[in-house]
């Protein structure tokens, strides 16, 4: 996935997009009201790079002297909404203002999000004319009758056709799924993951169904004809979703959708909305690898599970639950979490 680096997110809620997929409302999700345009760009970069007064002086050396000496490169990102399929003349726009990055340090990226019935070879060839790195693709699922279900508009074989166009244009892919929408199940999002993995995009992200008022998923949830997909099974879901992408070498990048005020003060009406979503599923997993190798040991065992440094909270779960509920389950007289030289997801098991 390259080096680390700052996002700096610009959003375009809606813009282009003619579908009414059941459960979107961009504007909330994204916690932002207006789509961005070309000034905005300019304007937050002059910001964020410390610009007096949002202005460059004289030739413009010192703003690139201070560009160039950040210690993250920054990737601008056009996320919500289908960036292909709002006009030409605002896409051109957004990304002539993004150069200004481009131009004062190599290390800086640009990436976009669309759908996958939204771009050909044609606009894919544009966006790698004007320096785009990576291309999102909202995919949500690869099963036709939940795509169906959720008026996307598209089906599983333009998935595979845009992920093909992305790729053929060289340029980075990422994969978006959702769990838990209509006419979904434990084994179709499972589905989803495993044919994910054989597109091997360069990471994904995992997004829970949540159900945000005013759309007609609150609608259908409101009147019966949706049951929601709550935390507690979208975290055990997720969690073997993870494990999945971990086997075939695809990153994780983004688990649950990202809190806002609005959703967090009750637009998130029902589903799997919490503000720590990604810390819950990324416990569970070490709970499931952890309770994998603990069936070998006694009864009465004193455990010591190691695990990668900075990965501590993880295994040990919030308020500590996953030693509580393993030494419960494997009816142990102790067990102790420590740090060891081992694999971001490795663990060792010692009793």
């Amino acid at each position: 996935m390259g080096p680390k680096r700052r996002i700096l997110p610009f959003f375009i809620p809606n813009a282009g997009c003619g579908h009414a997929c059941v459960f979107c409302d961009q504007r909330l999700i994204s916690g932002g009201a207006a789509s961005v345009e070309p000034g905005d760009v300019c304007r937050a970069y002059m910001e964020y790079a410390g610009v007096p007064g949002g202005v460059v002086q004289g030739d413009g050396s010192a703003f690139q002297n201070s560009c160039l000496s950040m210690p993250l490169p920054v990737e601008v990102a056009f996320y919500g909404g289908s960036f292909t399929a709002i006009p030409e003349e605002l896409q051109n726009g957004l990304l002539e203002a993004a150069q200004l990055f481009l131009r004062l340090d190599p290390r800086n990226s640009l990436r976009v999000s669309t759908r996958p019935d939204c771009i050909d070879g044609l606009a894919a060839a544009r966006l790698k004319r004007y320096g785009v790195s990576t291309v999102e693709l909202g995919a949500q699922s690869m099963c036709d009758e939940v795509l169906a279900l959720s008026r996307r508009d598209h089906t599983a074989a333009d998935v595979e056709r845009a992920s093909a166009v992305v790729r053929g244009a060289g340029l980075s892919l990422i994969l978006q799924m959702m769990t838990g929408l209509p006419g979904d199940t434990r084994e179709k999002s499972l589905h989803t993951a495993r044919r994910f993995a054989e597109i091997a995009p360069d990471g994904v992200r995992v997004y829970p169904t949540v159900v945000v008022k005013g759309t007609r998923l609150y609608d259908m949830w409101k009147c019966g004809t949706y049951d929601e997909h709550n935390v507690e099974d979208a975290v055990e879901l997720c969690a073997e979703i993870c494990e999945i992408f971990e086997n075939s070498g695809i990153p994780v990048i983004r688990l649950g959708l990202n809190p806002t005020d609005e959703l967090s003060a009750g637009a998130a009406a029902a589903g799997a909305y919490h503000p720590a979503f990604g810390e819950l599923v990324y416990s569970k997993v070490y709970y499931n690898k952890a309770a994998r190798l603990l069936k070998e040991a006694p009864a009465g065992s004193d455990v010591t599970v190691a695990v990668a440094k900075g990965r501590m909270s993880m295994m040990t779960g919030q308020r500590r639950g996953n030693i509580t509920a393993l030494t419960e389950e494997f009816a142990l007289k102790s067990l102790r979490v420590v740090e060891a030289d081992l694999a971001r997801w490795e663990i060792d098991v010692v009793f």
